[in-house]
């Protein structure tokens, strides 16, 4: 009998945030097809936890619309709309446009060269396709214009709103990786000129422009319907 790969997230003590990102990634690259059933017994096995927090993870997703509970059945993926990713997509630009905005506002020289070395690690991470370390940088790269923002609660629900964001699928997306540099380093000018609406419309842009070609590469894969 083979033993399933446990992921290296799962190999440190569980959480229920693990699990949730584990299946929205699935959902999202069609492993988990929508109107599949997602087994509360058979995932925890799979990723060698218990069942505490898979439960737990399950119950986020059916809040965030991804999976619906069925009495008897357990939890069935739901379909994934263009909608649904063009409504993420719009708060996004606008949340996203206001926490720039701040960030060149209040950003400090440190937080500058420390956006500048990530976005470097971030286009060498592309370079050699590895795939996860650019989901990881480009999440750092976000984070760190948020908290420069120094606004938490207004970048406490971009976080929300991010979890609804399909991460992973865009380093494979033909052409977005350049795009996504060019406008990265588009929003670098803006912060380092302390332009607040140049950071705006800046990050407002990129953020909106992941929609279309998102939405087509899921429509391609039989994700989006």
């Amino acid at each position: 009998m083979t033993v399933p790969e446990i992921p290296p997230v799962l190999a440190r003590p569980q959480l229920a945030e693990d699990v949730a990102r584990i299946v929205r990634k699935r959902i999202f690259d069609g492993s988990y097809a929508a109107g599949s059933y997602v087994r509360l017994d058979q995932l925890a096995a799979d990723l060698g936890v218990s069942v505490t927090p898979v439960r737990e993870a399950l119950f986020e997703l059916k809040a965030e619309g991804l999976l619906a509970q069925q009495p008897h059945r357990g939890f069935v993926v739901l379909p994934v709309t263009g909608r649904d990713l063009t409504d993420v997509s719009d708060v996004q630009a606008y949340i996203g446009g206001q926490l720039a905005a701040r960030a060149a506002a209040n950003i400090t020289d440190e937080q500058l060269r420390e956006l500048q070395r990530i976005q470097s690690d971030l286009e060498d991470a592309y370079a050699v396709d590895d795939d996860e370390r650019a989901v990881r940088l480009n999440h750092e790269f976000h984070r760190a214009i948020n908290v420069a923002a120094d606004s938490p609660k207004l970048a406490q629900l971009m976080s929300q709103i991010t979890r609804y964001a399909p991460e992973s699928v865009f380093p494979t997306i033909p052409g977005w990786p350049q795009k996504s540099c060019t406008h990265h380093r588009r929003l670098l000018e803006a912060l380092q000129r302390r332009d607040e609406d140049l950071a705006r419309t800046a990050m407002s842009e990129h953020l909106a422009a992941g929609a279309e070609p998102l939405i087509h590469h899921l429509t391609q894969r039989g994700v989006v319907t």
